[in-house]
């Protein structure tokens, strides 16, 4: 008889099993921790550059006014006694102004003690009051109570931002101003409304004064220039390469060079449309069309890089389909494979258009940077932009402008998210699971 053969282990022992699943689950977990600490440290960050933003800019939405008791003598405002909105926006506001100021605080005689009582109000005050005979002539004749506009130090003082324990030489409220709002104060002179000015006016040298509406208009005027160019000429350029253009040595290198200018720093085209735009065609310095041009150029990759990513998501199954039903190479692109491709290219397009809103570096070259205090009525007028508008608050030496440049950036940040969430809907609603 032979002896029966030793049978061989087909497997490791169990113990190495056991150490090296071990070790891989160990492996894992760590992973899944430095995953989960990544994530709540960006958390962590944003929610703390929100806080930073949201804590400083929130009190911009507000404005502190003075309850001024004004003498409107017809004799003063309307002595024809026409009535015509002419006549009365012609009288001398600033006197009358000036005059309920000193019957308020009669105690101010010298001429420092008059300026520094002037100042309780903003340099723009007596427009306020024109405007308030203007909308109601019938206050003409009277003693009415009107809100007027504080000044940019008192409004920081009401708010907070400006301490009275501070020396009298490092504080720009002084004793005797302090004396007088503490007055007003005690009298209810001094309320605070929502400040509708931030968001109906244009730039202003004077904090109390500034608004963020002209850099909105521009805003838009620029965007939809760069809409109108960049979108058409984005996709139909991404359709051809995706779907017409022969596979040669001339494709490859225009796909490798739109792949090179999605990475150019965007003040390259700042130079480009400063070189080309201004210098050699000679369009206005600083005006929307050129803006929109530039960012245009920005953009222009982008788009053409979501646009042939959604083309080519389309099944080929598609394109076979309707060439075997007799169609067109023309018919099925634009009857069939683009319409599927429709929302990958929109979701692009806003996506590219959210970060041209927030560019700042490519419109500083073409002088856009300019103090623009009118609102653009074309898109030829000299404008600015949101971000810039941010930019030059936030080197203005003013307090009042510190809030105002953080309140410029949650606005900025609202239309971010608004045109991000418009993508995610638009790619929910439209998309199509192959």
């Amino acid at each position: 008889m032979t002896d029966s053969p030793v049978p061989m282990e087909l497997n490791p022992p169990l113990e190495i099993d056991k150490a090296l699943l071990k070790r891989r689950n160990a492996a894992e977990t760590r992973f899944k921790l430095y995953g989960l600490a990544a994530v709540l440290t960006a958390v962590l960050v944003l929610g703390l550059l929100l806080t930073s933003i949201i804590s400083k800019g929130y009190t911009a939405f507000e404005q502190t006014y003075i309850l001024l008791d004004v003498r409107l003598d017809q004799a003063t405002i309307d002595p024809k006694g026409t009535g015509r909105q002419e006549d009365l926006a012609a009288a001398s506001y600033r006197g009358i102004l000036r005059d309920a100021l000193r019957e308020q605080f009669p105690e101010a005689e010298s001429r420092n003690e008059k300026r520094s009582l002037y100042g309780l109000v903003g340099s723009a005050a007596e427009y306020d009051l024109r405007n308030a005979v203007l909308q109601n002539p019938k206050l003409v004749g009277t003693t009415a109570t009107i809100a007027i506009k504080a000044s940019d130090d008192v409004d920081s003082y009401i708010k907070g931002f400006i301490s009275r324990d501070v020396v009298q030489a490092d504080r720009k409220v002084k004793d005797q101003e302090l004396g007088w709002l503490d007055t007003l104060e005690a009298d209810d002179r001094i309320i605070t409304k929502f400040n509708v000015d931030f968001f109906t006016q244009a730039d202003s040298r004077e904090p109390e004064e500034a608004g963020i509406l002209g850099a909105v208009i521009g805003s838009l005027y620029t965007l939809a220039i760069t809409l109108a160019l960049c979108f058409p000429v984005g996709v139909l350029t991404a359709i051809y390469l995706e779907e017409f253009a022969p596979r040669n040595r001339w494709t490859d290198i225009i796909e490798v060079n739109i792949n090179n200018l999605a990475a150019v720093p965007s003040i390259v085209f700042g130079l480009l449309g400063l070189a080309i735009f201004l210098n050699f065609f000679g369009l206005p310095r600083s005006a929307p069309i050129v803006g929109g041009m530039v960012l245009a150029l920005m953009t222009l990759p982008t788009i053409i890089i979501a646009s042939r990513a959604a083309l080519k998501a389309v099944p080929p199954s598609i394109r076979e389909a309707a060439l075997g039903m007799g169609a067109s190479r023309m018919q099925t692109v634009f009857h069939h494979v683009f319409p599927l491709a429709m929302p990958g290219i929109l979701t692009g397009t806003i996506l590219g258009m959210a970060q041209a809103l927030g560019e700042t570096a490519p419109l500083l070259m073409i002088g856009m940077v300019a103090f623009i205090a009118d609102i653009p009525g074309s898109i030829n007028d000299a404008a600015t932009v949101l971000p810039v508008q941010i930019f030059l608050w936030a080197d203005s030496p003013e307090r009042g402008f510190v809030e105002k440049t953080s309140a410029a950036i949650m606005v900025l940040l609202a239309f971010l998210v608004v045109m991000n969430a418009i993508a995610v809907l638009l790619r929910k609603r439209f998309e199509r699971r192959w």
